[in-house]
């Protein structure tokens, strides 16, 4: 499949559906710790309908009791806004009437102001709490989730949830679903006032409504694919940006910038195409309900002014008509609007509680064993089988036992199994069959939490956050104290980098460690498992992304901190485990041999012919 084709999954299917009662319930529950906004935005809703329908009355009676010669309080349908006007004493004082009915509406489109105001304060305040909310409960369940879902779950993927998808939730709180509300209330509002004016007229009124639903509809179907089309086509510029900025320096030693500029602009012309195809929809829609609600106006002028020449009608009420029917066509228009958002909003809430929903398989069990203290670290594999996919096996009945404060070396091509064992050994994810003990119990029967505590961990590609080195060395805990931090990176050798920084520990480092180069990032990242003072050390492939010079620097350093720990190293280079207690070479899941270095050697198989190659490389170097 190109970069430019639609990826369409599961996922994205969802905007092929439409609204969604099941989940209804559940979004509902999302505002409930907000229902005195709720309460509020509901009465403030029906108050600013109530406004926004006094506006034509009062100009009906503007021009039936006031403007019109001859005519009286009790013309059209103005007698309610003639009572008002004797409470003021206007009923027969024409310029006092004129000044009370222009100061009523002031009036009420001041309240309308205040109205609108307070429910974009009220829905507001809830939508943004809801987006806290979901956002914390969707981030704690991330840090709780298996590692298996970062797997198989691309990362961007997962922090769209986290920002599209919620935010698409709080338009349906702040702008979607009240308003919704409202525009249906003032709908019902004026169909009332309407039908109490001038039934036969307000018939002739909604008559157009029919060519209108029909339009309504093609548009909804036709805005909800092409909205569909458009998530998708940005979802893959999104991920072609990500994936080519990360690798920029690749991309220019190949020199294939051209080439890259070429593929976006295929990418970026289908999103503008998918934009195009949906501007269609919007740029008939609107005009053909303007059209419509023309025709609306003139059938009202029409009818009604047969009515004024019969008597029936006074020109007030058809002016009262005009401007109801004015305000019931707009917000059908907005309807539609209402409608994208709601069915977007649908789409995210489904991706966001299916997430939510996604249960982590790697849980403490009901009544789990505590580890003693001190952890001793002891590590027991036996008969360990294993596999990331049904019936495609990593491991295949490895055994193996590390005494507590040995050093065990773990050899073997890619692909042979190595982090495998480390995975399981932290329990990121569960054996298939055998089992892994620490201290004599199985990690299943542990909580991964207490499991993982006495365990410190160095990995190939050292992961430094934004804030200070000691925080970073600290991993951002606060009861750990400077004496400690400063100890430990004195001790894997950070000494002359932080006599060259300005600030020392306290210098501010950038994303992913930036300003250190990988020899500086991998020393912090020792130095960050060495301040936890662990029991049980592990080292995955911890010197293969350094110079030779600042390697020595780490093997120096881990000589010594690697006594009296329980140790596991996973290593490529072969020259940096050649002191360890034991080697265990593997080879397609199995356990091929085992040994000190000397022995391994000395049996001349795998691991004597991997050492050999090695050390051949290096001479010729």
């Amino acid at each position: 499949m190109s970069a430019s084709e639609p990826q369409e999954d599961s996922v994205e299917a969802a905007f092929r559906t439409t609204f969604d009662r099941k989940l209804l319930p559940r979004l509902l529950k999302l505002a409930a710790p907000y229902s005195k906004f709720v309460a509020g935005a509901l009465v403030v809703l029906f108050l600013e309908s109530l406004v926004q329908l006094a506006g034509p009355l009062l100009t009906a009676a503007a021009i039936d009791l006031v403007l019109t010669p001859g005519a009286g309080a009790a013309s059209g349908s103005n007698v309610l806004v003639g009572k008002v006007l004797a409470l003021f004493g206007a009923t027969g004082d024409k310029p006092l009437a004129l000044v009370v009915l222009s100061l009523l509406y002031a009036a009420s489109a001041a309240l309308a102001f205040g109205f609108t105001a307070l429910l974009v304060n009220f829905t507001s305040r809830m939508g943004q709490g809801v987006m806290f909310d979901l956002r914390t409960k969707i981030f704690g369940h991330l840090m709780k989730t298996d590692v298996a879902v970062y797997d198989k779950t691309p990362v961007g993927r997962l922090m769209t949830r986290l920002t599209t998808d919620v935010d698409a939730l709080n338009e349906l709180f702040t702008s979607g679903f009240v308003a919704l509300l409202g525009d249906v209330a003032i709908l019902a509002g004026i169909v009332v006032v309407l039908f109490l004016m001038n039934p036969p007229l307000a018939f002739v009124t909604f008559a157009v409504l029919v060519p209108m639903v029909f339009v309504t509809n093609w548009f909804r179907k036709g805005a909800r694919d092409t909205y569909r089309d458009v998530r998708i086509r940005i979802a893959s510029v999104n991920s072609f940006l990500q994936e080519h900025l990360s690798g920029i320096s690749v991309v220019q030693l190949f020199r294939r910038e051209k080439k890259a500029l070429d593929d976006f602009g295929k990418v970026n012309d289908e999103h503008r195409k998918a934009n195009v195809e949906s501007i269609f929809y919007y740029s008939v829609f609107y005009p053909a309900l303007d059209s419509l609600s023309a025709v609306g106006m003139a059938a009202i002028v029409l009818f009604g002014g047969f009515q004024v020449i019969e008597g029936a009608m006074t020109v007030g009420a058809v002016v009262a008509f005009l401007q109801y029917s004015k305000r019931f066509y707009r917000p059908l228009m907005d309807l539609s609007e209402k409608y994208n958002i709601l069915q977007a909003a649908m789409a995210s809430s489904e991706r966001i509680f299916q997430l939510l929903d996604t249960a982590p398989t790697i849980t403490a069990p009901e009544k789990p064993v505590a580890l003693a203290r001190p952890v001793q670290g002891d590590v027991l594999f036996t008969d360990v089988k294993f596999g990331y996919k049904p019936d495609e096996p990593v491991l295949k009945g490895v055994s193996f036992h590390v005494p507590a404060g040995q050093t065990f070396a773990l050899v073997g091509a890619t692909g042979s199994g190595k982090s495998t064992l480390l995975n399981l050994l932290l329990r990121f994810y569960d054996v298939t069959s055998g089992s892994v003990k620490v201290d004599g119990h199985d990690v299943r029967s542990l909580d991964p939490r207490d499991l993982r505590s006495p365990f410190g961990i160095v990995l190939q590609d050292p992961f430094l956050f934004t804030g200070t080195l000691a925080e970073n060395v600290a991993f951002f805990d606060p009861s750990m104290s400077r004496e400690r931090i400063q100890n430990a990176c004195l001790e894997v050798g950070l000494g002359p980098l932080l006599a060259r920084l300005p600030d020392g520990l306290d210098t501010k480092l950038g994303e992913r460690g930036g300003g250190l180069s990988a020899g500086e990032k991998q020393l912090v990242s020792l130095a960050r498992a060495l301040a936890q003072d662990p029991r049980i050390l592990i080292l995955d492939e911890a010197t293969s992304s350094v110079d030779p010079e600042t390697e020595a620097l780490i093997e120096r350093a881990i000589e010594k901190l690697l006594s009296g720990r329980t140790s596991l190293v996973v290593a490529h280079r072969l020259s940096t485990i050649v002191r360890a207690d034991r080697i265990l070479v593997l080879s397609q899941g199995t356990m091929r041999e085992a040994g000190t270095h000397a022995e391994l050697l000395a049996k001349g198989g795998l691991y004597a012919r991997l050492y050999a190659l090695q050390r051949k490389d290096a001479e010729a170097a």
